[in-house]
């Protein structure tokens, strides 16, 4: 592995080699130092350096440049390389310039030319950059490996749970030559595929979520056996309850079963979201939430799937199904929902396998020049057509409905009609899908007529519906008649609290029937299903918490 790179972007020579001197002196011997003299010479920089597989530290732009200014330089390089920290430089305090960073870019830095002398003003800065990309994961998983089949669920599995937790890695197709060398150097065949290859050379033969987060860096046991605030589910909700509770001082654990940002999580584009105003994908705004809760200290567990939750006293016990347990004082419960099964002949058998459910980003480079079908009519659905548009030759969005304008945003809806390769299907259903081995035809149903058409389809993206993930929880918190959770006012009944509330007070406005456990976002009853209220709702599960807490 080379040396990683610190690279710098100015459009003024003079600058440009006084930064990489500067650079080159401090750091020269254990980075690479590298320069470019605008945003487009720089990205075609980057792209080499990711096509050889080098690494890149830390990434110092000029603010005020020609043609790409140096936000919009950063914003491109995030999708290079988004573990690379990134500093901003102006000549001058510029206001706008620092807010757009903190909400484009997420920027570590803001440095001031002149930086002389650069002990003081250019050393420290990037000094606690590059600490902080060593810290990163970045450098530790670089070269995990995956060799899989093609059209296989658990291969799917493992590359979704990879990419969908930002660790980046190698795929390998079993048919390919490089495939076949790394199982025979593994010892293992094609029977035992997904493999996974760490970089210090373990094998992992059709292994669980559970054990691919194990070997790549990523958390899976709790360095305590009881903490002031467990959250369980990572999405938007759970992350800002993570937060907030741990930057107000409570020894905070998030438990997710399987990638932070849940339904959001897998949005290629929230355009809709305050202080986004060019928008923000999913991805891109559960990592950056990861790592807030994560400088405040909370812990985060994944691959660890929660089938209990128990009282014993003044604690709160959550049992996982691997049979280890965590305590705490108080809980947030918000696991979401799941997109609910396409209950049609042939669907099961084809998931992973051409039939996904959510936006499955890892399948966008295979949709190239193919025709993709979406199932929904809610922003998530508008969401993948359009990111999906971008690849495809032709994408149906199949509606159940007589028109999106009750269920999807004004701004999708205007996105979709302006997208010449998006074809919008009203009234229209999926009845079967078919293939042998993988989805190679869709079924599809006219409600108006009852008309069906048979299509060749190899890519079909389920979103409809929401299914709470709340059975686990069965004899202890209260849930309706579709399995949300009632909460506060939700909870009283003339008046008066749940029959077997045990204290005098009322319940909390987002507290279950089961004190001190709290419900935000979309698992519970009558929320608002948009990104912004979870997150809101999970600062203020925080709030509550301190309350039940000070009761104590």
């Amino acid at each position: 592995m080379g040396k990683p790179v610190l690279l710098s972007v100015d459009d003024d020579p003079g600058v440009s080699r006084a930064v990489a001197r500067d650079l080159r002196r401090r750091y020269g011997d254990d980075h690479r130092v590298l320069r470019a003299g605008s945003g487009a010479e720089a990205l075609e920089t980057l792209r080499e350096l990711k096509l050889r597989g080098d690494r890149v530290a830390v990434l110092l732009a000029d603010y005020r440049m020609p043609a790409m200014n140096g936000i919009e330089f950063l914003e491109q390089a995030m999708d290079l390389f988004p573990r690379a920290r990134r500093c901003l430089l102006t000549a001058y305090a510029d206001t706008d310039a620092a807010i757009q960073a903190i909400n484009l870019v997420d920027v570590d830095a803001y440095l001031l030319k002149p930086w002389d002398p650069p002990e003081e003003k250019l050393y420290p800065v990037v000094d606690a950059m590059t600490e902080a990309w060593r810290d990163s994961r970045d450098t530790a998983v670089e070269d995990v490996k995956l060799v899989g089949h093609r059209w296989s669920a658990p291969s799917f599995r493992i590359r979704d749970f990879l990419a969908r937790n930002a660790v980046p890695y190698r795929w390998y197709g079993v048919d390919e030559p490089e495939a076949r060398r790394l199982l025979a150097a593994a010892g293992a065949s094609e029977d035992d595929v997904p493999v996974v290859v760490t970089p210090d050379a373990r094998v992992l033969r059709s292994p669980s979520e559970a054990e691919v987060a194990a070997v790549v860096g990523l958390g899976v046991e709790p360095t305590a056996d009881f903490y002031d605030l467990v959250v369980v589910g990572g999405g938007p909700a759970g992350l800002g309850a993570a937060v907030y509770g741990a930057s107000e001082g409570l020894r905070t654990v998030l438990v997710e079963r399987s990638a932070t940002g849940g339904q959001a999580g897998q949005s290629s584009r929230i355009e809709n979201y305050l202080g986004f105003p060019d928008g923000v994908s999913g991805g891109q705004l559960a990592e950056r939430a990861r790592r807030q809760a994560g400088r405040f200290g909370a812990e985060l567990l994944l691959a660890r799937d929660a089938v209990a939750l128990e009282v014993h006293g003044p604690k709160r016990v959550l049992r996982f199904a691997d049979g280890g347990s965590i305590a705490a004082h108080a809980v947030v419960l918000a696991t979401g929902v799941s997109y609910r099964q396409l209950d049609v002949p042939g669907a099961e058998g084809l998931t992973g396998r051409g039939v996904y459910y959510g936006s499955a980003l890892t399948e966008a480079a295979e949709c190239a020049g193919r025709e993709v079908y979406v199932v929904g009519g809610a922003n998530s659905a508008g969401q993948a057509a359009v990111f999906f548009a971008r690849y495809a030759r032709a994408v149906h969005l199949l509606v159940r409905g007589s028109s999106l304008q009750s269920s999807m945003s004004h701004y999708l809806v205007e996105q979709l009609s302006g997208i010449d390769t998006v074809t919008v299907h009203t009234c229209t259903t999926v009845a079967a899908a078919r293939g042998d081995g993988h989805l190679e035809a869709l079924t599809l149903q006219d409600a108006r007529t009852g008309e069906r058409t048979t299509v060749p389809a190899s890519h079909l993206f389920v979103f409809i519906g929401g299914a709470p993930r709340t059975d686990w929880l069965d004899g202890q918190v209260l849930r309706d008649g579709r399995g949300f959770i009632p909460t506060g006012p939700g909870l009283l009944r003339e008046g008066r609290p749940p029959a077997g509330w045990p204290l005098e007070r009322d319940p909390y406005f987002l507290e279950s029937s089961l004190p001190g456990v709290f419900v935000a976002g979309d698992v519970r009853a009558d929320s608002v299903k948009r990104v912004a209220s979870a997150v809101g709702e999970g600062a203020m599960a925080v709030t509550l918490v301190h309350r039940y807490l000070g009761e104590r």
